[in-house]
This record gives C-alpha cells, structure tokens and sequence, in this order.
C-alpha cells in the first residue's frame, strides 16, 4: 500500500491509524508549497488535488475517512466497529465534516498555514466565527462523551480518529478545548498513544546546497 500524505490535518487521521494498526505502508510525501498534488501524475490517482490518497494494489481510495476504514478492514481491527456500530460510526464521521472538523479546521488554518505560505495575520472576523462554532459543537461532544470512554463507548474505533484530528492543535490554533471537561479527558487518552502524538512517519533531512 502506498499512502500519498503531508503532514497537515486530514493526512494525519490516516497516518496515526497506519502506524497503530502497525500496516507495511510506502509512505509518500506531497509537498503542497510546491503544488505536487496538481501534478499530473497525482491527480491521475487522486483528481480532487488533495491529501491524503490511497494506492492499494490497482485501487485508488481518497477521503481520510475511508482510508482509515479500508486500514481497519484490511487489518481486521476492532478499529471498525460491527453490526450496529458502523451506522454511528458513519453518523460520527458526517457530523465531524459538517461541523466540529469543519470549524476546528478554519481555526487551524487561521493560525498555523495562513502564515506558513505567506497569507499574512489571522482574520479576526472569521476566527471569532469559527470559535463561536467550535464551542457549540464542542458542547455537544463534550456532552455525549460526559459517561464514556469512547465515541462508540468502550473501545477505541476509527470514529475516535476521524473526530479528533484537529484537537492536538488547539492551543496554536486558539480552539478553545480548555472549556470542554469531558472532550480534554477523551483527547488525553487519545494523546497515551504513541500513534497519536506522533503520526507522522520520518523523512530525510533535506539536503542543503553548497554556495
């Protein structure tokens, strides 16, 4: 399997579930400064442009969502729930993209890759929304998780995640977490894995020319 990443928030849901489930996975880095996922090559695999994407034997998957899925299945981890499991599994993973990842993600990139590629300072307008959005959403996760371990309750699943991947950013990206009891103890135990702190896989130092 080769797995098309950067090291931004939707790569990191996949690479933190391939590392975990420990999965022989190519990992291959896209660099987006440089426009490589508008590469021909690239979108010939994947042709949304974005990351991360998939390569399994002569099938191509996008969407981290389904990656991880298809990582769970192929392990046959407990990470993909059964029977009735799956539907709240899924209803975890919509409501994510529509709402908490949604307004979590526009606080990330606000902070942390507006300055990155030169776009200049946070816009205070749409930071105020996004929080505004981040704390209602928040309440309701912080809510549900008030008597359980897990999204799905006791044991750990592919929804823990999905819902997650914007949390080890909030205090760079002024998501208010600190608020939220219950949503801080669930990313703490989300933060006890390895596969969690640190997603990413390692890549050579880039080599500097001589001048």
């Amino acid at each position: 399997m080769k797995l098309y990443y950067s090291e931004t928030l939707a790569p990191r849901k996949a690479c933190a579930v391939a590392k975990y489930l420990g999965l022989p996975i190519e990992y291959i880095f896209v660099d987006l400064a440089k426009g490589e996922q508008n590469e021909p090559a690239y979108l010939a695999i994947n042709p949304n442009g974005k990351v991360p994407c998939l390569v399994d034997g002569d099938k191509s998957l996008w969407e981290a969502d389904a990656i991880i899925c298809h990582f769970a299945q192929r392990a046959e981890s407990d990470l993909w729930p059964r029977g009735a499991r799956q539907a709240d599994a899924v209803r975890w993973f919509s409501w994510n993209s529509q709402h908490f990842y949604r307004h979590g993600g526009t606080l990330y990139f606000e902070h942390l890759i507006k300055p990155r590629i030169g776009l200049g300072e946070p816009d205070a307008s749409k930071v105020a929304e996004a929080q505004g959005w981040f704390r209602k959403h928040a309440g309701v996760l912080d809510q549900h998780l008030k008597d359980r371990t897990w999204l799905l309750g006791d044991e750990l699943s592919v929804a823990d995640f999905s819902v997650g991947a914007t949390l080890p950013y909030a205090k760079s990206a002024a998501m208010p977490l600190e608020e939220f009891e219950h949503v801080r103890r669930w990313h703490d135990r989300l933060n006890a894995l390895d596969a969690w702190r640190d997603p990413f896989p390692a890549r050579p130092a880039l080599s500097v020319a001589n001048g």
